[in-house]
């Protein structure tokens, strides 16, 4: 008889953990293993990293899931390898083989015109193969089933594109890194530059650098955190508010806090902004997120009293 399996005792847990996700794992299970080694109630990731793809995940724990939709917005940075002269059903290299085009040699001049062809707004068609949802099913679910839907174009914007193995094109692999905008397929742009070049192209590896300002240099690994201690692994995140180090900051009396937090606008705070980080001036504390209008403070995403707590004493206990 098998025994029945422990259950693992959930805590509160607040803050950002910057997980290097590794390949061969979803979002979603990279973001439940982390959540079991932390023993942590709430979490949620802030978007999808493919099995595929490899690097910048960043998992929002507790209070910091309120502000998650921050990193969905924020601009991505990758490093793709593109295998040229071969396309595929899925346009990558998991993908059934569609076609085999010869590569041809291209000076350093017209590689880079051909990337510059791409740097800016562009459009893009939605692969099949993708999460996308079309009448409430992903796209992916009609692909499997053999069938093509009509998608509508999408723009997006890449801020920076450029090789990253020098400047001729002689051989059937090129490495780029792109920093763009949300919703960017790089799937999707591996392939158009491959039609620009004239042989076409599938994507081979896909490495995600940043998210926002966001870092590989500050991620952990799952095995990394799985070899921590249990009691130091919390230590591993980052402090909520480091999702809104790149908005303005509004500090709150006492007094002011506490109406602020019933959701009431409180009057004479500067100048209009679309987002601004609240915080609570005793004890020092985030208190949510707002946005400024006509002299206005108007609350949008609020912590609960009890999620401060528990944020304030982690915070005392680290110091």
């Amino acid at each position: 008889m098998q025994a029945p399996r422990t259950r693992v005792p959930r805590r509160p847990v607040h803050g950002v953990l910057l997980l290097d996700k590794p390949l061969g794992l979803s979002s979603n299970d990279a973001l439940q293993k982390a959540k079991w080694l932390l023993r942590a109630e709430k979490a949620g990731h802030t978007g999808t990293l493919d099995p595929l793809a490899s690097g910048v995940l960043p998992l929002c724990f507790g209070a910091a899931t309120k502000f998650s939709h921050l990193q969905l917005e924020a601009s991505k940075t990758y490093r793709a390898l593109l295998n040229l002269g071969v396309t595929t059903r899925t346009a990558d290299a998991e993908g059934e083989v569609l076609q085999r085009r010869p590569v041809p040699s291209l000076d350093a001049a017209a590689v880079h015109a051909v990337l510059a062809a791409f740097t800016g707004p562009i459009w893009q068609l939605p692969p099949m193969h993708s999460a996308l949802k079309k009448d409430g099913k992903p796209l992916y679910e009609y692909a499997r089933a053999g069938l093509d839907v009509e998608r509508e174009r999408r723009r997006v914007e890449i801020y920076a594109l450029h090789l990253l193995d020098g400047g001729a094109l002689n051989g059937e692999q090129m490495e780029i890194e792109v920093r763009c905008s949300k919703g960017t397929y790089i799937r999707t742009l591996a392939e158009d530059i491959g039609e620009a070049l004239g042989c076409g192209a599938h994507l081979g590896a896909l490495r995600r650098m940043a998210s926002g300002g966001f870092d590989l240099t500050r991620c952990v690994t799952l095995a990394e955190l799985e070899a921590m201690p249990e009691e130091r692994r919390e230590h591993a995140l980052l402090p909520v508010e480091e999702l809104l180090l790149d908005v303005p900051r509004v500090t709150l009396s006492a007094a002011e806090a506490g109406r602020f937090l019933s959701g009431l606008r409180r009057r004479g705070h500067g100048a209009d902004a679309p987002l601004v980080a609240v915080f609570g001036s005793d004890p020092p504390s985030l208190l949510g997120s707002a946005h400024v209008r006509a002299g206005e403070l108007i609350p949008e995403r609020l912590l609960n009293p009890i999620e401060i707590s528990q944020m304030n004493s982690k915070l005392s206990t680290t110091v």
